[in-house]
């Protein structure tokens, strides 16, 4: 099919054909929620996509932020639309009664209690606060729509379970500035005093002026209020721009985390200047627990993100006290120290100074609580992929660390899994301890295929006992947490390739499945399509894997047909052969469709190999971008060649596809390689010097190695292009790098360089797609493209 550039501009949306339609047009199933005794589950209900018009929207972006400037609530929240409550043993879901009137909900969060829910509705003119009541199924509007949840959930529940924590818009706030009828007062200047480097990834939607300081401010001010059930309102704080509050674990203080000035043009606000305060609750203040001073904030650069107090938080298994961690190394990685972090505590009322808990020989990388004997705590070093965890005892100095594990967090084969976590007294999740023992559920990846597992760890000989092996042989189980250890009662999610995913309780003593939820499936279409977990090895002996898809009917044993072939993948990079050859794979996993690969693909006739593995690997100093093409170009081979092999393909008939690093992938395959016959990408960039200081695991700038940069850049090397390329960008990309603009220039690049490119760009639409209407034409084209360019 063959469009002139006029119609391209004028092209109207499309759907796609039947085949794919009915698969994309399907009903989402809800997601649930459960209590922590496991006593009452809520089903959330979702459109599957959202219109073109609730795309349409008011849209302010500051600070990294894309906010509804009417509402005051992200202009990308995804609503749920209906709710339901359902006791998870011997329930039957049962409509939640009073919820508003074509409800737009979200943030939703369960009373410490576990006796009521909390939500937000936004409605036309702001964000309004109900309350549900477990008991009686039956939610109650408690605040008007003056909400201010434009930096996130504006409700915190008191310890108490009667009161709730609201940011409400203040009553004297300043009306927002109209860039175009407001006229500058100045110039926008920038300076840097040199000496100091100061770099930082490209991101999108910051701040450019002072109208965009003004109005940031404006938007995320709010006064803090104190609500009770019955709707009775307390100022608690007036106007700041409050970014966190975080009760303690007895309810009795409050710490507010606030956002200050300078504001900057270059991060996004989470990297802005921010303030910790401890207040009782009555709003008393108790500490300033940490501000950086202005001329710190000057001298350190807004990149700083490791200077003073990091990650302050509450200790979960202690009323009130504090835990933080600080770089003894400056945040200098480069840095010869015996020691990189060190970890303090700090007890209310802080009339004390903090005391030291344990120090990391790597980075910190935080700390799970259990009890006054016992936490665990991790740290790692990114170089060299390294993750450590350690047992250590919060009641003496220096905790007595005994390191549990050291490997290389790329390994899936030796992760030992996840320790449990219970509620405790405070209602706070910390490690589940019985007996000296602690369990661990891992999802169980190894060489011969996935086994999920729990072990018992003995917290005295910190040796493991295997309890439970997973070992189904058409279906896939996932192990979501041990409910009792004595019993061996564990909730489950147990799948197969064509049974949706549902919930189970299994008691691994009886072995008898006890199921919670009823899900059906959707795309019944897809119930005859072969489905099979293929590995191979690269010319180099690295292991590759990918799940092929092969149309239903097909028949594996004749062959007499060679079908088309379509690859989607997305490259990773690895600092070890042994990890990036293994697979997390798994061919009982429920085939579930959608937009963001070429599933679909596989009933109009092709064959899909879907999530091939693509790895960069840099061994040693050697660094995976090294020899980023001869690599890629080597994984495309090998995955060709494997299902070429079996006999089911046309290798001349070959398509790739990727979204993101994916689309980056897709156009250096399509110039330093005959392999394939077309291409689509989506959402790339393809200009590295556009992002200058890094990109994906790329620590090093442009100017350390440009010619790695200029050597990966589709966009450098556009006069190499001759193969079909559809290049598909959402219009207002939010991901950073990924500007529209590198897909408008790539395009401009090979139209002027004389190669056969079609570009889409997507109206309205971010780094992911969500509107119906896009996502079926995108559909739609992708299907035209592939029949002229692969299959015909």
């Amino acid at each position: 099919m063959t469009l002139s550039t006029q119609a391209q501009e004028n092209l109207k949306y499309q759907k796609p054909p039947k085949e794919i339609l009915d698969l994309a047009d399907y009903e989402r199933a809800p997601s649930v929620s459960m209590d922590s005794k496991k006593e009452n589950m809520l089903l959330s209900y979702t459109n599957t996509y959202k219109s073109l018009d609730e795309l349409n929207q008011d849209e302010m972006k500051l600070g990294g932020l894309r906010i509804n400037p009417s509402t005051n609530i992200s202009s990308t929240v995804t609503y749920i639309n209906n709710l339901k409550l359902s006791k998870v043993k011997n329930g039957s879901p049962k409509q939640v009664i009073g919820l508003p009137e074509n409800a737009k909900i979200t943030n939703i969060s369960w009373s410490p209690d576990e006796k009521k829910i909390a939500f937000t509705n936004t409605t036309e003119k702001g964000v309004e606060l109900w309350v549900i009541d477990v008991a009686i199924v039956t939610a109650k509007k408690l605040t008007a729509d003056n909400l201010n949840a434009n930096l996130g959930n504006p409700t915190n529940w008191y310890r108490d379970s009667n009161k709730i924590l609201i940011k409400v818009l203040p009553e004297n706030r300043p009306k927002l500035i109209d860039n175009e009828k407001d006229l500058p007062e100045g110039p926008i200047v920038s300076e840097t005093s040199g000496g100091k480097s100061s770099q930082n990834r490209t991101y999108q939607d910051l701040l450019k002026n002072k109208i965009d300081e003004a109005n940031f401010e404006t938007l995320v001010t709010s006064e803090l209020y104190t609500v009770d059930l019955n709707g009775n309102k307390k100022l608690f704080k007036p106007a700041a721009i409050y970014a966190d509050e975080s009760f303690s674990p007895d309810g009795n203080y409050i710490l507010l985390t606030k956002i200050n000035k300078p504001f900057s043009y270059v991060v996004p606000y989470s990297r802005f200047p921010q303030s910790e305060t401890v207040y009782d609750i009555n709003g008393n203040l108790i500490k300033e627990v940490n501000n950086v001073p202005l001329d710190e904030i000057r001298a350190k650069g807004f990149m700083s993100t490791r200077a003073g107090k990091r990650g302050i938080g509450w200790r979960a298994d202690e009323p009130s006290t504090l835990y933080f961690s600080e770089a003894l190394d400056g945040g200098d990685a480069n840095k010869e120290v015996e020691f990189r972090d060190e970890v303090f505590l700090w007890k209310a009322p802080f009339n004390e100074a903090p005391k030291s808990f344990f120090k990391t020989q790597l980075r910190f990388a935080g700390v799970t609580w259990g009890n006054k004997d016992i936490a665990m705590f991790m740290e790692y070093w990114y170089d060299t992929r390294t993750l450590k965890r350690y047992l250590i005892n919060p009641s003496i100095e220096g905790g007595n660390p005994k390191k549990i594990e050291e490997r290389n967090y790329q390994d899936s084969y030796s992760d030992p899994g996840s320790f449990q976590m219970k509620k405790n007294d405070y209602g706070r999740y910390v490690l589940n301890i019985e007996n000296n023992k602690m369990y661990l559920l891992g999802e169980g990846f190894t060489k011969e295929g996935q086994f999920p597992f729990i072990d018992e760890f003995d917290l005295k000989t910190l040796k493991t006992k295997r309890l439970y092996r997973s070992d189904l042989k058409t279906k896939k189980e996932n192990l979501l947490s041990l409910e009792d250890a004595k019993k061996g009662e564990v909730l489950v999610r147990i799948e197969s390739k064509n049974e949706y995913p549902n919930y189970y309780f299994r008691n691994l003593k009886s072995k008898k499945l006890t199921q919670i939820t009823d899900f059906k499936n959707p795309f019944e279409s897809l119930k005859n399509v072969y489905k099979e977990v293929i590995t191979y090895k690269r010319n180099d002996g690295v292991s590759l894997s990918g799940t092929l898809y092969l149309p239903a009917g097909y028949d594996r044993t004749k062959k007499d047909k060679k079908l088309p072939l379509l690859i989607w993948a997305y490259p990773q990079e690895f600092k070890d052969k042994n990890s990036a050859g293994q697979t997390t794979q798994n061919p009982n996993e429920f085939t579930f469709p959608y937009y963001g690969s070429f599933v679909y693909w596989v009933t109009r006739g092709y064959a899909v190999l879907d999530d091939a593995a693509f790895p960069i690997i840099g061994e040693g100093t050697t660094e995976p971008n090294d020899t980023f093409i001869p690599q890629l170009v080597a994984n495309a081979e090998a995955a060709i060649n494997a299902v070429d092999n079996l006999g089911y393909i046309d290798r001349t008939k070959v398509g790739v596809g990727g979204h993101s690093y994916g689309a980056f992938m897709t156009a250096n395959l399509l110039t330093h390689s005959k392999l394939f016959a077309c291409g689509i990408a989506r959402s790339g960039a393809y200009n590295r010097t556009l992002t200058p200081f890094g990109f994906q695991s790329e620590q090093r700038n442009y100017w350390d190695v440009p010619n790695i940069y200029n050597g990966m850049s589709p966009f450098m090397n556009a006069e190499k292009m001759k193969t079909p390329i559809l290049l598909v960008h959402g219009e207002a990309d939010n991901n950073p790098g990924t500007f529209t603009l590198q897909t408008e220039r790539y395009y401009q690049a090979l139209k002027g360089l004389g190669a056969p490119a079609r570009m889409v760009i997507l109206p309205k639409e971010s780094h992911g797609y969500r509107a119906k209407e896009n996502i079926f034409h995108l559909l739609w084209e992708q299907d035209q493209f592939l029949e002229k360019h692969l299959k015909n």
